[in-house]
């Protein structure tokens, strides 16, 4: 009987350390960051952490970028939105920034495969990064105490070189097929000028780092990536390189909503390794569907839910007339066009839902005046 009680503590014991714990609120916030460089506008930015109480540290987090340039402008902080909530689950408060040049963010054309020196793109970064870093200093429900930093793409090259000039409270940083200048499938402009770059980062980087390349990426093939944390690690860089197996039909796009169960094992065995893992919370609770919705209409429900891109809104009518919206840039303008869709079918609908939460609840603002000005 002894024996028995201690094998359920056991088991017990054992469930409780590995299920992740139970917390369906998040917050989340557009925040325009100030920046002298990026003009009065500032930079576009998005957070979401836990909806406690308490400071969360900052997971700083930073965007690819697309090889078409005229692309950047349709790029939005609310597409990461799921993959800031992955480091939410972890306790971070994270924050996507869109640097000068992308989604609304004001800025130019930086480099090229004309003249491909990459040195100037990465001083760009570290300065639109390091705003992003001021801002949340002076917020209530954040620390940089203990903050890390990911990146994918371009997006990884920042946070490489960011690691180079290292803020105060940056502890750990992972670089997801991380480069600059892929013009083409397995084409990138001045490959050794590239190499040269991230060597110079290496000078001065001590930040311990995750590098995750894909086997069949084709922007940055593990051939180059090699060579890239080859010359990071020769001058001084800290990082462990993995060879992530083939993803989809180019691996380039591991770091996304869809790759989350390739990527996240490595971020969690990484967080461990550095004494950073926290109990993993659960993702929003699914809202239960209208009770006036039909069959058909309670699939078109699900498919509200699914969408991982803010800022959403869901409308319904007392008979079950619906309408609903996902993407758009502000809350408010999601929740006009929920209702306006629905009331092409009929004049009483009401909002239903708002993003993850139901119309009726809302969000608990952080308690005392933010830096970072909210849009």
């Amino acid at each position: 009987m002894a024996f028995s009680r201690k094998l359920i503590l056991l088991i017990a014991g054992l469930v409780a350390a590995t299920a992740p714990a139970r917390a369906a609120e998040y917050y989340t916030e557009d925040l325009r960051i100030p920046m002298a460089a990026a003009g009065p506008q500032g930079l576009e930015a998005f957070l979401v952490r836990p909806a406690g109480t308490k400071r969360y540290p900052l997971a700083l987090l930073s965007h690819g970028s697309p090889r078409k340039f005229d692309d950047r402008a349709t790029m939005s902080a609310h597409k990461y939105y799921g993959i800031a909530l992955e480091f939410a689950r972890r306790g971070f408060a994270a924050l996507i920034v869109m640097r000068r040049g992308y989604g609304t963010s004001p800025g130019g054309r930086v480099g090229g495969c004309a003249n491909a020196d990459f040195l100037p793109a990465a001083a760009v970064a570290i300065a639109d990064l390091r705003a992003a870093i001021a801002a949340m200093e002076r917020r209530s429900d954040v620390t940089t105490s203990g903050m890390i930093a990911a990146g994918g793409s371009a997006g990884g090259f920042a946070t490489v070189a960011l690691t180079a000039q290292a803020p105060p409270g940056l502890v750990a940083a992972i670089n997801f097929a991380g480069g600059r200048g892929s013009r083409a499938d397995n084409d990138v402009c001045n490959p050794d000028g590239l190499v040269r770059a991230f060597a110079s980062f290496g000078k001065t980087s001590r930040v311990p780092m995750l590098w995750v390349y894909a086997a069949n990426d084709l922007y940055f093939g593990p051939d180059l990536a090699r060579r890239l944390h080859d010359g990071f690690r020769r001058s001084g860089g800290n990082a462990t390189f993995i060879v992530a197996p083939p993803y989809g039909e180019d691996g380039h796009s591991l770091f996304t909503v869809a790759g989350r169960p390739q990527w996240t094992p490595y971020l969690d065995a990484f967080l461990r390794e550095r004494g950073l893992a926290r109990d993993i919370l659960s993702p929003p609770d699914p809202l239960p569907p209208p009770s006036q919705l039909k069959e058909a209409a309670r699939a078109s429900f699900a498919r509200y839910l699914a969408e991982t891109v803010p800022h959403k809104a869901f409308a319904v009518s007392p008979k079950g007339s619906y309408g609903w919206r996902s993407g758009l840039a502000t809350v408010d303008e999601a929740q006009r066009e929920a209702l306006a869709g629905c009331m092409k079918w009929s004049p009483d609908c009401t909002l239903y839902a708002i993003d993850d939460r139901l119309a009726g609840e809302t969000q608990k603002p952080p308690p005392t005046d933010q830096s970072a000005r909210t849009r």
